[in-house]
């Protein structure tokens, strides 16, 4: 039972811990939609937030950690189980991983990228620091961060839901929500397609929808956990 609780409130406080510095970033830095504005742009807006901003990112990075804790407990519990759930864990913990990453470059390499942008003495100096930061963006932001990321978590979400439902861990309403949710979170995925072929259609609110509802997911799996007696 002690297990169950660890697992339950591991849930709750990673995905409150990523929702509130998420909320603070969308009035503070307009995020996600900054995401997909120009290079200097981004640098300009990021180094005006100054050390808060920094710190903000931290938190975002760091905040989801016990969801890691969750994935690897909710795995060992059932392996003896389902055997295969194992490799649905590493995939769990390689998603919360990969998304960690991405997030700290905001911490550690775009600070830089923004005070040699907003001193540099030449606009083909920008130019070029524009060019690194961009390249920083699409590779620790959108590959591994999102599109990695976020992919194995959806992989995670969905396996999650069928194995949990298959030994009658949670009613076959979240196992149905997981899965929904995991769907219109997948359709995130076009966006990031669009940021190399920019004529491929997306539905911009995917990502954030799907998100929420995911993190939603996440709590109620966590009150059902500390509710289970066994």
């Amino acid at each position: 039972m002690k297990n169950n609780i660890l697992i339950g409130w591991s849930l709750i406080v990673g995905a409150v811990g990523v929702f509130i510095p998420y909320t603070i970033l969308t009035v503070t830095f307009n995020y996600p939609d900054v995401l997909r504005l120009p290079g200097g742009d981004i640098l300009t807006q990021f180094h005006t937030g100054g050390a808060t901003l920094i710190f903000t990112w931290l938190a975002f990075a760091l905040l989801g950690f016990p969801l890691l804790i969750a994935y690897i407990l909710i795995g060992q519990k059932y392996e003896a189980h389902i055997p295969h759930i194992r490799w649905i864990t590493t995939i769990g913990v390689l998603s919360a991983i990969l998304q960690m990453i991405g997030l700290l470059r905001w911490v550690f390499v775009v600070p830089i990228l923004a005070q040699n942008y907003v001193t540099a003495t030449s606009d083909q100096l920008k130019e070029a620091i524009v060019v690194v930061f961009d390249a920083v963006h699409q590779f620790g932001g959108v590959l591994l961060g999102e599109h990695l990321g976020q992919l194995f978590t959806i992989i995670w979400t969905v396996g999650v839901s069928l194995l949990l439902l298959k030994i009658k861990v949670i009613p076959k309403w979240l196992a149905r929500f997981g899965i929904v949710t995991s769907f219109i979170y997948l359709l995130a995925q076009a966006e990031l397609i669009a940021t190399v072929v920019p004529t491929f259609p997306f539905i911009g609110i995917a990502g954030f929808l799907g998100s929420t509802l995911w993190l939603v997911w996440l709590i109620i799996l966590g009150i059902i956990f500390i509710k289970k007696t066994d």
